[in-house]
Parts: C-alpha cells; sequence; structure tokens
C-alpha cells in the first residue's frame, strides 16, 4: 500500500507538470474532490463524517463478519464443517500464512475506520463546539479506541503476558509519507484508555444502541482493562456503568436475538451495535450467513461444538440458541448457531452486538473475584445466570472455583460474539480446539497451549504483519513464526 501511494502521488505530479506551466496551477483545488481540510466544517459536516465512519464498522472483516466469528472459530466454542465453502479454514485449522486473506483484510480496514476518526478528530476544532458536536467528537474518539484495541490484541501478545511486544503502529494524524514502526501492546493500550477517557468527558447524548453513548464508552473502557489484567479500574468503570449507566438485562434473551429492531430509547441490554438492515447490510456476507441457511441461501460453514452445546441445561433459555441438526458431508450432529437467524429476513437484518450489558456485569464479577469479595462476585455473576436459567439456583462458591463459574457463564452468555477466545487469551488457558482438516474428512483436535506460544499451531494465536506492509515498510517488523 505505501508503495503503491508513492507511486501514485509521482506519477500525479508529473502529469500535472506536464498539463501546464503555470506554479499556481498545482495550488488549485481539485475539481471532483473536497480538500481533507475542507471536508468538516459545520455540525452537520460532523454528523456525515461519523456515520461514515459507523458504516466502515460494517465492513465484513470487521464487525460484519470476522472479528466476531474469530474470536469463538480460534476458541473453542465452533468449528468449520468438513463440507464448507472454504470461508475462515486457515483460522480454524491455525495455519495462516503471511499473505493471510483475514490478516490482511482486518489490518487494512481497522486502519480505514481509524483514518475516519482521525480525519474528525483532526477537524474538530474548525468546527463551533455544541453539545452535538462534542458528542460527535466523542463517538470518533470511541471509534478509534475500539478499532486500536482489536488491532492491539489481534496482531500483538496479550497484554497480561507481554506488554513490551510490538503491537501496531499508532497513527493519530495524516501522513502519506510515514514508515512506522510498530508500538508496542502497553503502548497502544494507553493510547485507547486515553481516547476513551476523552470519548466519555465529551459525550452527554444518548442517540441508539447504534451510536457510542458515555457509558458504552465506559463499557468498553472496562473490557479493555479486563483485558489488561488491571482489576481495579475494571471493577471502577463497570460500577459505573451499573450505577450510572440506565441499563437492564433483557428478561427474554431468545426474542431479544430474534429482533431485528434497533433501540433508540430504552435501554435493554444492547449498550452499542453495529446496525445492519434491509438497505444497509452485507448481503451474502452477512454475519448470520456463516451459521445458518436462510431465505434458501446461506452457507452453514460454522457450528457450535458439542462441549458448549453440553453446558447448558435444559432450562437455561439460551440454549434455544443452538439447534441440532445434520448437514450433508458432516459427521455427528450439526449445531447451528441462531443467534443472528434474520439474515435474509425481508423485515431487517441482524445487528452485531459490540458490547452488552450482560458482559458488564460479568466483568464486574471477575474484577470483585480478583479482589478476593466473593460474595460481590457471586452476587453479580448470578444476576445473569439466574435470569438465564430460572430453575439454577446460583453460584454460591469461593476461592478459585469462583473464576471457573464466571468463565462458564461468560462462555455460554456470550458465545458467537467474538469473546470466547480472548478470554483464553488473556488468562493463558490451555484448550482443544475442534477444526476441519480439509473438505470432506471428518474433523479434528488438537491442544493449544498459549503459555507456551513456541511450537506449531501456537505461533498462530496472532494475525502475521501482513506481507504488503512488511514489503513497503522497511520499519516494519513481523509476528514469529510468519
Amino acid at each position: 500500500m505505501k508503495a503503491i501511494n508513492k507511486l501514485y502521488f509521482a506519477s500525479l505530479i508529473l502529469m500535472l507538470s506536464a498539463a501546464s506551466c503555470k506554479k499556481d496551477f498545482l495550488n488549485d483545488k481539485p475539481y471532483t474532490a473536497v480538500v481533507l481540510q475542507d471536508a468538516i466544517k459545520t455540525e452537520s459536516d460532523m454528523l456525515v463524517a461519523v456515520t461514515g465512519a459507523y458504516s466502515q464498522l460494517r465492513n465484513t472483516d470487521l464487525y460484519g463478519r470476522t472479528l466476531p466469528v474469530k474470536g469463538d472459530l480460534m476458541g473453542d466454542n465452533t468449528y468449520v464443517t468438513t463440507g464448507n465453502s472454504g470461508r475462515y479454514t486457515t483460522l480454524d485449522n491455525f495455519n495462516m500464512i503471511n499473505s493471510d486473506a483475514y490478516g490482511l483484510a482486518v489490518w487494512q480496514q481497522a486502519y480505514v475506520a481509524i483514518k475516519y476518526a482521525n480525519t474528525i478528530i483532526a477537524a474538530s476544532s474548525s468546527v463551533t463546539s455544541t453539545t452535538n458536536t462534542s458528542q460527535y467528537l466523542g463517538e470518533a474518539y470511541a471509534i478509534r479506541a475500539l478499532m486500536y484495541f482489536e488491532l492491539a490484541r489481534n496482531y500483538g501478545h496479550p497484554y497480561t503476558t507481554s506488554p513490551n511486544d510490538p503491537a501496531v503502529p499508532l497513527i493519530l494524524t495524516y501522513d502519506q509519507n510515514a514508515l512506522p514502526k510498530r508500538n508496542t501492546v502497553k503502548e497502544v493500550y494507553t493510547q485507547v484508555i486515553a481516547d476513551l477517557e476523552k470519548a466519555y468527558s465529551l459525550m452527554s447524548v444518548y442517540r441508539g444502541t447504534a451510536f457510542f453513548s458515555k457509558y458504552s464508552a465506559r463499557a468498553l473502557e472496562a473490557r479493555v482493562y479486563q483485558n489488561m489484567g488491571d482489576w481495579a479500574n475494571a471493577l471502577t468503570t463497570a460500577t459505573d456503568v451499573i450505577t450510572n449507566g440506565g441499563f437492564t438485562l433483557t428478561p427474554n434473551i431468545v426474542s431479544y436475538w430474534n429482533s431485528t429492531s434497533l433501540q433508540t430509547s430504552t435501554k435493554v441490554e444492547t449498550m452499542f451495535e453495529i446496525s445492519s438492515d434491509v438497505t444497509y447490510n452485507n448481503g451474502f456476507d452477512q454475519l448470520g450467513f456463516i451459521y445458518i441457511v436462510a431465505g434458501g441461501s446461506g452457507y452453514a460453514d460454522i457450528f457450535a461444538t458439542p462441549e458448549l452445546y453440553n453446558l447448558y441445561s435444559a432450562t437455561d433459555t439460551r440454549k434455544a440458541l443452538i439447534v441440532p441438526g445434520t448437514r450433508t458431508l458432516q459427521t455427528g450432529t450439526a449445531n447451528y448457531v441462531y443467534k443472528y437467524p434474520n439474515p435474509a429476513n425481508g423485515s431487517g437484518r441482524d445487528a452485531t452486538k459490540v458490547i452488552r450489558y450482560a458482559d458488564v456485569l460479568l466483568i464486574a464479577a471477575e474484577a470483585y473475584y480478583n479482589k478476593s469479595d466473593y460474595t460481590n462476585a457471586n452476587l453479580y455473576l448470578n444476576k445473569v445466570a439466574t435470569l438465564r436459567d430460572p430453575s439454577f439456583a446460583g453460584w454460591a462458591d469461593t476461592g478459585p472455583q469462583v473464576l471457573e463459574d464466571i468463565l462458564i457463564e461468560r462462555r455460554k452468555e456470550l458465545a458467537f460474539e467474538g469473546s470466547r477466545f480472548w478470554d483464553l487469551m488473556r488468562l493463558q488457558r490451555n484448550y482443544t480446539k475442534v477444526a476441519n482438516v480439509s473438505n470432506n474428512v471428518p474433523s479434528t483436535t488438537f491442544a493449544i497451549t498459549p503459555a507456551s506460544n513456541t511450537a506449531a499451531p501456537n505461533t498462530q494465536l496472532i494475525f502475521p504483519i501482513p506481507i504488503t506492509e512488511i514489503n513497503a515498510n522497511p520499519n516494519m517488523t513481523q509476528n514469529p513464526g510468519y
């Protein structure tokens, strides 16, 4: 990308020079484009710009599909069926190479979103400050924080084990000639926290679940601190949301996931989601199509593992979101995922839930566990567990078993939302991966030992830095194993 940009701009300058002998010609503004610094001048300009940034998050290789899929597929919640369409097999089998398509796409699309956020932030000083412009600016900071958080954990080792290892370059201003080095994991997380604190201070308007709000930014901050193992700040931010955010759990989890409606005023369960509807969606690349066949189409490539399905009791309402069945070329039972059941529904499309209130409660529970406050840990844990399973009396353990209980509830509650793999990584948990070897061959299993991170396939716990970036930038270094 860097090399292409240089060639393009050099050619453009030569072309313009040949077309006119007047030097002033090079300073003329283009007729068919808006100069970057002139693009955002008013409140309505900021609204248009931030709307574009949200649209970028819908990209198939961000929250449109790849990020939530990866967070379960590279863990022990899902696997690719043997009779698959070829999607996500490199993640499923842990056999990525340095030109892996998903590693490249996530990198590129995340940096596009960061570019949009940076443009809004850079232009904000020239826009008259109002309540709305402050809100939009805060949302831009939150979007940038979200993208850098995802980049740091997808391309760098966990903060809890390797904070000084390289992550990704921090690009906060535009410079087409820059050849940035990779910042450390710690440096990226520090920037993420700074952006979220800025977002929290700027935002005061609740625009609905499809937009960042003051307390959804705070909830994201709690998640970041959780991934850092900073339990004091995780508790502070999570309890701020619980006490002041005004959100509640949904009493009917199945109806919640079946719904295609976005919330604009109520604050039930969803804190931030990437919206899709009949007009704005990813078509056949919609998230639900990778899990089920709907409306006569869909891939049904990825199923829940038997281990996950068996965690739910018969009275757990969440069990209805996994439907056992059969699939051609797949041996045994195929556990279809119905958390995204409306990809072809004429009334709308499934939104991707990025932050839910249940997750905040479970973060608080884990933070209390790390303070050895088992009473409060169980209190917040059971707010989720007993609501989802009316026949369950609640968790009442002490000591290390409390963490195991929390991880079970996190696995059941947040399944297929991209959470499980990151829980395993930040805690350095060994696990067994169910994987597809190749088309028409029965699935196999292999052991993953994150703590060693030495022998294949464990070096593939993070994406490769795209080989195009390595080739274009002499300051860019590659991840081990690629």
